[in-house]
């Protein structure tokens, strides 16, 4: 009842679902760095502090928790976001108390730009900036995406590849699914 919908739920039944990613963990980086830095600080001052100010201990400790909620807030905001690539739009969601359902129709695609950078290399994740004609869609950007060289070559060959192939393709993983029981998502 909480919990946040699934990506899947906001999917049509003519749509078939493509990718469906969550960011790379590097995006929680900055996050792990100030919630480490800032817990040990506040460990050390409340160590130096003489036992007589245990009022401003406690403070401490409290700021601690406050720190370590906002850092697993954080991290449940990063779980829980989804993009879902399908056969017709760019679809987001993210929220952990607010649902945010972001959608881009993949047929406004006019250009793909894929960036890398060294950082993006040695750890496994890039960056795909998706162009529409003339507009800055809510989906233009697309950041810390894993496997990112698969990701662009999916959405090349969805966006700019023969139709009449993908649909064939589809068919044939359908019947092979259907032919060893399991159920058909998207």
């Amino acid at each position: 009842m909480f919990a946040p919908r699934d990506p899947d739920e906001y999917l049509l039944d003519t749509e078939r679902r493509v990718v469906r990613i969550r960011r790379h963990w590097t995006v929680l980086a900055w996050d792990t760095f100030e919630a480490v830095a800032l817990l040990a600080i506040c460990v050390m001052v409340s160590y130096l502090l003489p036992p007589s100010l245990y009022i401003v201990q406690n403070v401490l400790w409290y700021a601690a928790l406050l720190v370590v909620l906002y850092y697993a807030y954080k991290v449940m905001e990063w779980w829980v976001e989804r993009l879902v690539v399908t056969d017709k739009r760019f679809v987001l969601t993210s929220g952990v108390f607010t649902t945010k359902v972001a959608m881009m129709p993949i047929s406004k695609v006019t250009d793909l730009t894929y960036e890398r950078t060294a950082w993006g290399r040695m750890l496994g994740y890039g960056t795909v900036v998706v162009e529409s004609a003339g507009q800055i869609q809510a989906l233009n950007r697309i950041e810390f995406l894993p496997k990112p060289e698969d990701f662009y070559d999916t959405i090349s060959e969805l966006v700019f590849g023969d139709k009449q192939k993908q649909s064939e393709r589809f068919s044939m993983i359908k019947a092979q699914r259907l032919a060893r029981g399991k159920k058909m998502v998207g």
